[in-house]
């Protein structure tokens, strides 16, 4: 029988930790996390990485109607679940949740806008992704980066909410291949003009 997992609260937690500060630091560079999650049991060993690496006692979050994820970050993280409204982090586990999740999520204030909330979205499989531009904090320039079209997606409906300066939300986006994309706050995105491509023989 398999064990819940055998993932080191701190030699792990410290590799994820490295690899979401790369990811932030670098919006649009995937960082690999497949060593630490395959430490992980269950459909959300991702999740259950980046959870435990972020959350402890202090931090609440949120894993909205989902209760079996919200129970299993609770279990390994003592974190207290909240409303999104109110959370640190949101865990987000299906697409069809994501607007939801933006227009209530908290977006800081003009005087603390660190105090935002960061996304954590579980990408589904799939094979299209698009070139975008990305420019801001951690970009040199306008930087085109292939992303998966739902992170574009989701940069979109992000733009709709027309934070102001310098709020927001933080992406950290989970894709199919274990790996972490993460987004900051004020990283914006243009369309580069190439439109859609394969995913296949990346």
């Amino acid at each position: 029988m398999k064990q819940l997992h055998t993932f080191d609260e701190v030699l792990d937690a410290q590799k994820v930790f490295r690899c979401l500060l790369e990811a932030m630091a670098n919006p649009g560079r995937r960082c690999s996390i497949r060593q630490q999650q395959e430490k992980l049991f269950g459909e959300n060993a991702d999740i259950l990485a980046v959870a435990m690496t972020l959350l402890d006692a202090k931090v609440p979050f949120s894993a909205l109607e989902n209760q079996a994820l919200t129970e299993q970050i609770l279990l390994l993280t003592h974190a207290k679940p909240v409303a999104p409204e109110e959370a640190d982090y949101v865990f987000v586990s299906s697409a069809n949740q994501l607007l939801t999740v933006m227009q209530k999520a908290k977006e800081g204030t003009l005087e603390n806008p660190h105090s935002s909330a960061t996304i954590v979205w579980k990408i589904p499989g799939g094979q299209l992704e698009r070139e975008v531009l990305l420019s801001g904090p951690g970009v040199k320039g306008k930087t085109a980066v292939t992303v998966p079209q739902e992170v574009a997606d989701a940069m979109q409906q992000r733009d709709v909410q027309e934070y102001e300066y310098p709020q927001g939300i933080d992406f950290i986006f989970l894709l199919p291949e274990s790996e972490l994309l993460c987004i900051p706050r004020l990283v914006r995105m243009e369309e580069s003009g190439y439109g859609l491509c394969s995913s296949i023989g990346r």
